[in-house]
C-alpha cells in the first residue's frame, strides 16, 4: 500500500503544491482512497473526522482532470467536471480554500457558492468557466434554476459529510441535483458515520462502490483526553472560566445547543474579560467567516458556537473543546471532539453534565461504546455540586456556607432562610359574622311562599284525565 505521497505520481503541478502544504505520510484514509478514486471506481469512504477526506477526494479528481487543463480564456473551455457539495457554508469555504492551494500551479479554475452571500458574485464566476464546483445543495438549485450553473459535463461527485446533509434535511436537494448530471460518472460518498440511510442513498446512486472504513464507525480519535465534570446549570460558566485559567488553555471551542444561549454565553464571556466570538445560523454570512477567521488568526480565545461548527471544520492546533451543554444527537459529540486532537496531535475535551442529562450521556456511552466517567467538579470558591443548594423562594437565592462563614456568621447546615409571604389583608368582624334575618322579614320567605299561577289554557279545553296504568298506551 502506498503510504508516501511522493509514491502516487502526481503531476508535478500537484505534486509542488502538496510539497508547499508539508503533506509527506498519508492517513488511512488518504492511502487507501487515492489510488481507488484514480482508478475511475466509485467510493463510500468513512473515517474518524480530521483525518483528511478532502485530500482523499480532492488530489485524485484533480489528478484525473489533468487531461482537460487548458489556458483558453473561453468558458465553453472550462465546464464544471467536478462537483463537491456539502451541508454547512463554512465547510464549503474550507473545501474550496483547501482545492485553491492544491490547484494554484495548474490551470484549472474552482469556484464556491453558498447561502447568505449576494448570487451575483458567484454568477460572474461561474459564466466565466470552471472546472471545480464546490456548493451547498440550497445555493446550487438557485443557480440551476437561473440557468448559471449547467452541470451536464460533470465527470466526478463527491458528497461529503453525506450524513449531516439527510440529518438537515437536504436529501430531495440531493436527489434533485443528481437528476441533472449525466448518469455515466464517478461518485464518490465520504462521511465520518454510515447510517442505514445513507447506505440506502448510497445503493440508489453508486455503482459497485468500493467500501473504504479506516475505524470502527462512530469512534472517537484516541489522541482526545476526554472528561465529563457533574456540573451544576448555573455553575457552567465559572467552571469554564476556571479549567480555561487552570489548564493555561489559549484557544478552545465552546458547544452550545441553541443560537439563543449561544449569543447569551458569548457576551457574558466577553465581559468577563475572555475574548469571545460567537457563531450560529442566525448570524449574517459575512459576520460568520469573520468569526472563523479572527478565530484561526488567533484574534479570539473562545469561539462559542453551535453545531453549524462542529462537521469538518479543519483548523489547526485547538487545544480544547467544551461541551458546554450535551449535544441532543449522540452523534455530533463525536463530531465536536473532532475540533481538537486533528492530524495525530493531542487535544482535550470537557463536558460538562448537569442533573438532567442523563438521558444524553448514556446515548454516548451507546454510541462510543465506552462507560463515561462522570467527575465531580469543585468551583475555587468552595462551590460544588453537593454543596451548594439552590432555594426558591421566588427570588432565586443561592446559600453557600463557606462563604457566609468567612463573614463570621454562624451557619448551620439545616438552616433555611424564611420564605416570604404576601403580608396578611386587615378582617373586617362584620364578614366574619354568620347569617342573622333582619327583624321585620317575614316568617316565611317569599320563594317559599306557594303562588297560584294563573292556567293559560283557555276554560272551554278539557284536558284529558291522568290515570295510573301499568303499560304505556301503544296507540
Amino acid at each position: 500500500m502506498t503510504e508516501s505521497f511522493s509514491q502516487l505520481q502526481l503531476h508535478p503541478h500537484l505534486a509542488q503544491a502538496v510539497a508547499e502544504m508539508g503533506y509527506e505520510s498519508m492517513t488511512p484514509i488518504q492511502a487507501q482512497a487515492i489510488p481507488v478514486v484514480l482508478q475511475g471506481r466509485d467510493v463510500m469512504g468513512a473515517a474518524q473526522t480530521g483525518t483528511g477526506k478532502t485530500a482523499a477526494f480532492s488530489l485524485p479528481l484533480l489528478q484525473r482532470m489533468m487531461a482537460h487543463e487548458n489556458a483558453s480564456t473561453s468558458p465553453a473551455r472550462h465546464p464544471v467536471r467536478a462537483l463537491v457539495l456539502l451541508p454547512t457554508r463554512e465547510l464549503a469555504d474550507q473545501v474550496a480554500q483547501q482545492i485553491k492551494l492544491y490547484a494554484k500551479y495548474t490551470k484549472l479554475r474552482s469556484a464556491v457558492v453558498f447561502g447568505g452571500m449576494d448570487m451575483k458574485p458567484q454568477t460572474a464566476e461561474l459564466k466565466a468557466g470552471v472546472e471545480v464546483l464546490i456548493a451547498t445543495p440550497g445555493r446550487l438549485l438557485d443557480h440551476i434554476e437561473a440557468k448559471t450553473a449547467v452541470l451536464n459535463q460533470v465527470e466526478y461527485v463527491v458528497l461529503d459529510e453525506a450524513d449531516r446533509m439527510l440529518d438537515i434535511g437536504f436529501l430531495p436537494d440531493l436527489q434533485r441535483i443528481l437528476s441533472y448530471l449525466p448518469k455515466k460518472r464517478t461518485t464518490l460518498l465520504f462521511s465520518a458515520t454510515f447510517s442505514p440511510e445513507i447506505k440506502r442513498l448510497a445503493s440508489s446512486y453508486l455503482q459497485d462502490p468500493v467500501t473504504i472504513e479506516v475505524a470502527r464507525s462512530n469512534a472517537t480519535a484516541s489522541t482526545v483526553e476526554q472528561h465529563f465534570f457533574s456540573v451544576q446549570t448555573d455553575d457552567k460558566r465559572a467552571a469554564l472560566k476556571q479549567i480555561v485559567q487552570q489548564r493555561q488553555i489559549s484557544q478552545a471551542f465552546v458547544f452550545v445547543n441553541s443560537k439563543l444561549g449561544c449569543a447569551r454565553l458569548a457576551r457574558s464571556l466577553d465581559r468577563e474579560g475572555l475574548k469571545t466570538a460567537a457563531l450560529h445560523g442566525d448570524k449574517s454570512q459575512d459576520e460568520r467567516l469573520k468569526a472563523l477567521e479572527a478565530f484561526k488568526k488567533g484574534e479570539v480565545d473562545l469561539l462559542v458556537c453551535t453545531d453549524v461548527a462542529a462537521r469538518g471544520l479543519d483548523i489547526k492546533d485547538v487545544p480544547a473543546v467544551f461541551n458546554f451543554d450535551i449535544p441532543f444527537n449522540a452523534e455530533d459529540y463525536v463530531h465536536r471532539i473532532g475540533r481538537t486532537g486533528r492530524a495525530g496531535a493531542s487535544g482535550l475535551a470537557i463536558s460538562f453534565v448537569s442533573s438532567s442529562d442523563a438521558r444524553l450521556v448514556a446515548d454516548i456511552e451507546k454510541l462510543i461504546r465506552t462507560k463515561v466517567d462522570l467527575e465531580p467538579f469543585e468551583l475555587e470558591d468552595g462551590r460544588g455540586s453537593a454543596n451548594r443548594e439552590r432555594i426558591n423562594d421566588g427570588s432565586r437565592l443561592y446559600r453557600d456556607e463557606e462563604r457566609r462563614a468567612a463573614r463570621g456568621e454562624r451557619v448551620e447546615r439545616s438552616e433555611r432562610p424564611p420564605a416570604r409571604r404576601t403580608p396578611a389583608k386587615p378582617v373586617d368582624p362584620f364578614f366574619e359574622r354568620p347569617y342573622e334575618p333582619s327583624p321585620d322579614a317575614p316568617e316565611q320567605p317569599a320563594w317559599e311562599t306557594s303562588v297560584k299561577v294563573p292556567s293559560r289554557v283557555s276554560a272551554n279545553i278539557k284536558t284529558k284525565r291522568k290515570v295510573a296504568a301499568l303499560f304505556k298506551s301503544t296507540d
